[in-house]
């Protein structure tokens, strides 16, 4: 495991070349700030909305890596004062779809900070996130020698057609993608790097009801208290040294997770699927993409009458799907 981590370091270091700075605003940051990383293309729609609610999390400084967008979305980034940004032309597969780019980035910058890597259409959501800022959760956890937190991710979905209700710039996603399975959810462990494999919901359910043990893994680790010899390894799933992927209770207790609610699910969804599936440049022969592609083109309706209409987190911890475990 240590050399399969220097490995993935050294990888890092190299494709750091693949990387242009458009706004490199590091010389702003503290040594408490809490960053967060995230790689994009053509997300330019989502990225108003994504920055103010994090913003009002409490995130101080945000990094992007724009993969070749040609929608405006990396002068939206360019022009905010607490993001800096870098642009790539480069293969987003062969970088280990982005995570040799975002390593490289959390080891130049993210060491001794708290550090949030997420999607553009991944909204963190944490105990008590309602009336407690981001800082409340990280000086917890560091007060309790925690290093990382664990989140699953939550597919959230309109009621009736994907495309029925149109999605516009600066929308809050969840006015629209409301509505999240409850349920069907399957819960194995990696006995190699000892994270918990998580699948299920509205794609198992929908995409892949005929092989879903294929369907998309939903368990992720997007909060760590940067180390620069820490590495992702597959996306935000685990990372090395493995022992940060024990988020969870081995002996039965609980403890404290949180959730993203992924709003992939919305109008822009269908013209988005096409063109990831065009270009193949995701996991597995972009296997995910084909499946939603053929899905999309029957626009399906992914809501049931087993579907929970999303409240807040309190909700979440009711039904099972997170924890405030002994954070009081």
């Amino acid at each position: 495991m240590r050399v399969r981590r220097k490995r993935l370091g050294l990888r890092a270091l190299r494709k750091r070349r693949e990387l242009r700075p458009v706004a490199d605003r590091t010389a702003d940051l503290s040594r408490r700030d809490i960053l967060l990383f995230c790689t994009q293309r053509n997300e330019g729609a989502r990225l108003p909305h994504f920055l103010d609610y994090y913003r009002a999390l409490g995130v101080n400084h945000f990094f992007f890596v724009d993969n070749d967008s040609d929608d405006g979305s990396l002068q939206i980034l360019a022009r905010q004062k607490d993001v800096s940004v870098w642009t790539t032309r480069a293969s987003y597969k062969r970088s280990r779809y982005g995570v040799d780019w975002m390593n490289w980035l959390l080891r130049r910058y993210g060491h001794g900070h708290w550090c949030l890597t997420v999607d553009p259409d991944e909204l963190f959501v944490y105990p008590f996130c309602d009336t407690r800022p981001l800082r409340a959760l990280t000086d917890w956890l560091e007060a309790s020698n925690v290093k990382s937190f664990g989140a699953m991710l939550l597919d959230m979905y309109p009621k009736g057609r994907i495309d029925a209700q149109p999605y516009q710039p600066g929308d809050d996603p969840l006015r629209i993608a409301c509505w999240f399975d409850a349920g069907n959810y399957a819960i194995t462990r990696n006995p190699q790097l000892w994270n918990l494999w998580i699948q299920g919901g509205p794609r198992a359910r929908v995409f892949f009801r005929d092989t879903p043990e294929k369907a998309p893994a939903l368990n992720k680790i997007p909060l760590v208290k940067w180390d620069r010899r820490y590495v992702y390894v597959s996306s935000t799933h685990n990372l090395l040294p493995r022992g940060l992927n024990l988020t969870y209770d081995e002996w039965g207790g609980e403890k404290t997770s949180g959730m993203l609610l992924h709003t992939k699910f919305l109008s822009t969804f269908p013209q988005k699927a096409e063109e990831e599936l065009a270009r193949r440049q995701h996991y597995g022969a972009s296997r995910e993409y084909i499946a939603y592609a053929d899905g999309i083109r029957d626009n399906p309706d992914l809501w049931c009458r087993f579907s929970e209409k999303y409240i807040n987190w309190r909700q979440l911890e009711i039904l099972g799907l997170m924890s405030k475990g002994n954070w009081a």
